[in-house]
């Protein structure tokens, strides 16, 4: 199956599923998910696979163990492209369009304190020129860094770079909703236009947070 765009039903499925988030309405309307949503995002991420890398769906279900929100389907299906641990490309569909994007999500305190050490170095400079450039790119990235609300322990209040150095996580996103764009073969393109847009920052990141475990560390 070659992707070509995601149907107008994809889109109404989670519209109704803001009101109709029930086990009996999933039920009903499976196949819709299976038809027009799963099928064209797996199809979409195949034929990106050979130049970004395998990929991951994941499960349009909630885990609600410890919620008190007990609606068992999530108000969106995403997708992602790890390139390493906690650093991949994302794309997401939901009522609002398609999200694409990617970046540093969630990486273990070992990670974010090596990014931090590159970051406090030269080597934060190709860093810098890549958020230049995605700001000054358009459309506009929405750009998420999560910061603390003061600064990491052993930085000071007047290191050049203490907004990176604030940061717990980076992600880039873009979202897109407009049918001729999102229904059709031209969201392959702009995903895969997107994917190459951010892959310099990204694999700076991937390149300095490196895994979550230490190779180095007896079992």
């Amino acid at each position: 199956m070659s992707f070509a765009g995601f149907p107008p039903e994809a889109f109404a499925f989670y519209e109704q599923l803001a009101t109709h988030n029930t086990k009996a309405w999933w039920g009903k309307h499976r196949a819709t998910y299976d038809d027009a949503i799963k099928a064209p995002l797996v199809a979409m991420l195949a034929e990106l696979a050979p130049e970004f890398g395998d990929y991951k769906v994941y499960r349009p279900y909630r885990d609600t163990r410890f919620s008190k929100d007990k609606t068992p389907l999530k108000d969106h299906q995403g997708a992602v492209v790890m390139i390493e641990d906690a650093v991949g490309y994302y794309v997401q569909l939901s009522a609002s369009g398609v999200m694409v994007g990617g970046g540093l999500y969630a990486p273990a305190p070992v990670q974010l304190g090596r990014v931090r050490g590159a970051i406090d170095s030269p080597a934060a400079a190709p860093l810098e020129a890549e958020l230049a450039r995605i700001r000054r790119s358009r459309p506009a990235w929405v750009i998420d860094m999560e910061p603390l609300k003061t600064r990491p322990k052993g930085y000071g209040a007047d290191h050049p770079r203490l907004e990176l150095l604030r940061m717990t996580r980076l992600i880039f996103t873009r979202t897109y909703d407009a049918p001729a764009v999102v229904e059709s073969r031209k969201m392959l393109d702009t995903v895969r236009r997107d994917w190459r847009a951010i892959t310099p920052a990204l694999e700076w990141l991937a390149d300095h947070a490196g895994p979550a475990e230490d190779p180095g560390r007896e079992g």
